[in-house]
């Protein structure tokens, strides 16, 4: 069998015209709440760490779980997060089976600060759910301790993540959302395990590149996403090369990556040979999510706007490409991680009401 379509729309303002800037206003520009989390940091099996920023009933940034006011922590300047994790925190936490729960991937140096992880994140809360967003390594504001870093497909990762909240909130009925390259992660890590991932209720993919290859062209050779997108993205991932570097002298050719001027360059440079590739072309490759969607056996919700400016149209699967499992909705207005609506100014209210749609309903 095969997936079945959504064909409605993203309403998207008149006032807003165009992929550019509809993925742009959106993150810039366009209003959503902002919350501050609770951070938990876990230590991975290979000596790294993993930072979750944690919400939900019971759960206070501001304050403890004995009802005294908490002082925020000097340490999370520049993040989501106002104060670490307190072993009472978990006694006020829903835990029990009627429990919804959210874990959310984030995007390409993304965070829980993300205009999309804060808009999902308090619309969940606000309707009771547990929310965390789970930052891959080097992405909370701190730099991880290995020479190593995230990458598109980094199946032990999102395993032992998925495995690391379901321990926190066994009872609760779990759902996970991934956001362009978090996404990609995420869905070739369901596609691998088949069967494995049966306890969590469904999963929504937000934007993803599902073919790497196509999608890493498109950013690397288009002249808006040369000089605007990558650049926006080299600028941060070439300062955490420059601390790197100092940290593991020898391991990292920081001379070579301050002038890369593509995420192609870049990938070639330091993403595959430090992640186990040939090249980026290897990396794309076999990182890419696209070949493994007719494996997926849970619920998921792939949402591709067609007029994404970070993925040509002609990649995104049809429905002989993905299970019987598999919603695809690719509404023709969007953009990248964008999805702005209503009247002037407009705000990204829709995208977690139609997760919530999914999660709710399954249509």
């Amino acid at each position: 069998m095969t997936a079945t379509f959504d064909t409605s729309a993203c309403p998207t303002p008149a006032w807003l015209p165009g992929g550019h800037l509809q993925t742009l206003y959106g993150a810039l520009v366009a209003r959503y709440h902002r919350i501050a989390f609770v951070r938990e940091r876990v230590d991975t099996p290979d000596g790294d760490f993993l930072d979750f920023d944690w919400t939900g009933p019971g759960l206070f940034s501001d304050r403890l779980a004995n009802g005294q006011a908490a002082k925020p922590d000097t340490r999370l300047a520049g993040t989501a997060a106002r104060r670490w994790m307190q072993d009472d925190d978990w006694t006020g936490t829903p835990r029990d089976a009627g429990t919804h729960a959210l874990v959310l991937f984030h995007g390409l140096e993304g965070s829980s600060r993300s205009h999309y992880a804060q808009a999902i994140a308090q619309h969940f809360r606000a309707r009771g759910w547990v929310v965390v967003i789970a930052h891959f390594r080097g992405c909370s504001g701190f730099p991880n301790r290995m020479a190593r870093a995230y990458y598109s497909g980094d199946s032990a990762d999102i395993d032992f993540i998925l495995r690391t909240v379901r321990q926190r909130v066994p009872g609760a009925r779990w759902h996970a959302v991934g956001v362009s390259m978090g996404g990609n992660a995420m869905l070739k890590y369901l596609g691998e395990q088949a069967g494995e991932p049966a306890w969590l209720a469904a999963c929504a993919a937000v934007s993803v590149p599902l073919d790497l290859v196509a999608c890493g062209n498109c950013l690397s050779e288009s002249w808006l996403g040369k000089k605007l997108y990558s650049r926006y993205f080299l600028k941060t991932m070439k300062i955490k090369m420059h601390e790197k570097a100092k940290r593991f002298p020898g391991n990292i050719d920081v001379l070579r990556i301050n002038q890369a001027r593509s995420l192609r360059e870049f990938d070639d440079l330091y993403t595959a040979p430090m992640h186990g590739y040939k090249n980026a072309l290897d990396y794309w490759t076999r990182a890419s999510s696209k070949p493994h969607l007719k494996n997926i056996a849970v619920p998921t919700l792939l949402l591709n706007a067609r007029n994404d400016p970070f993925i040509p149209e002609p990649s995104l699967p049809g429905s002989q490409d993905c299970s019987s499992s598999i919603l695809l909705h690719q509404p023709a207005e969007g953009g990248h991680v964008g999805f702005v609506t209503h009247p002037f100014p407009g705000h990204i209210g829709w995208l977690p009401a139609r997760l919530a749609r999914f999660f709710e309903t399954g249509t």
